[in-house]
């Protein structure tokens, strides 16, 4: 089901990022938009994982480097029917953790030193038992592909602004170019419809593997205990990441900045621990 839905959110946002393109530059503007988009799926596919991994310095761990982590990656991996996934390591104070990776033969699971230090075991399986989750339903692709269009649509957007400030606007029929106020309102709307998208599917996925996290660990309560202390975390310590990267992460790493939390990629702290206590009580 996630395979198709990838599909469909791939063509969407290429066929959107293609619309974008024309209106702002025509024919030419639609061409050149097409192929980035070809390119950028591409891209995102089977290079995107590295690129976050490299953006945040993260270092690949043996078993006898990060014994007890691995312990808990295998054990719920087996648990989840995965093959084992590659456990990097970030050196961060702030507590978080990720996973990437275009299938699960080709997972990753991250954590912060951060993580490692303020969690108790218990609470380390139910974060970890979350991105897998994320692996086992291959989520990750999903939010990934969606992160880079969006991403894209938005450069192609700025590159618009600076054509009509310098005069890049031509009223040439033939080439399909738009009139210069149409174009400015694509310059406002087409950044917000992909962050939308973006907005939406971090959101659902989240929830869904919070739950698939939680069944998976046997305890809702290891995760609603982690996802707590994570939370206030997040705020004291601040984290240098990328705001395009951010629905990546188990809790928000921007949280701690007030603008952010209008934007945030994740849904409140607050209803994904009641989602968890209430399963743990049999209610959900």
């Amino acid at each position: 089901m996630n395979t198709l839905k990838t599909m469909v959110l791939m063509v969407f946002l290429t066929v959107f990022f293609i619309f974008v393109g024309s209106v702002i530059g025509g024919k030419h503007g639609a061409t050149i938009a097409l192929i980035m988009a070809f390119g950028m799926n591409f891209f995102a596919y089977f290079f995107s994982h590295k690129v976050v991994l490299t953006m945040y310095g993260a270092k690949e761990v043996t078993e006898a480097e990060a014994p007890e982590l691995y312990s808990i990656v295998r054990r719920l991996s087996q648990r989840a029917g995965l093959p084992m996934p590659k456990v990097y390591i970030i050196d961060s104070e702030q507590p978080n953790a990720f996973a990437t990776g275009r299938s699960p033969k080709h997972g990753v699971v991250a954590v912060t030193t951060g993580i490692m230090r303020i969690l108790s075991r218990e609470e380390l399986e139910g974060v970890i038992g979350h991105e897998l989750s994320h692996i086992k339903h291959r989520d990750i692709l999903i939010s990934t592909i969606a992160a880079t269009i969006a991403g894209a649509i938005s450069y192609l957007a700025q590159m618009a602004q600076w054509a009509l400030i310098f005069g890049g606007y031509h009223d040439d029929d033939k080439e399909g170019g738009s009139h210069p106020i149409v174009t400015l309102l694509m310059l406002i709307i087409a950044p917000l419809v992909a962050m939308i998208i973006q907005l939406a599917i971090s959101r659902a996925r989240e929830y869904e593997a919070d739950a698939g996290g939680a069944r998976l660990t046997g305890n809702p309560l290891y995760l609603a205990n982690a996802l707590r202390k994570l939370h206030y975390a997040s705020q004291a310590i601040p984290m240098d990441a990328n705001p395009g990267t951010a629905h990546m992460f188990i809790v928000n790493p921007l949280s701690g900045r007030s603008l952010m939390k209008l934007f945030s990629t994740h849904p409140p702290i607050e209803e994904r621990i009641a989602r968890l206590e209430a399963m743990a009580k049999g209610l959900y």
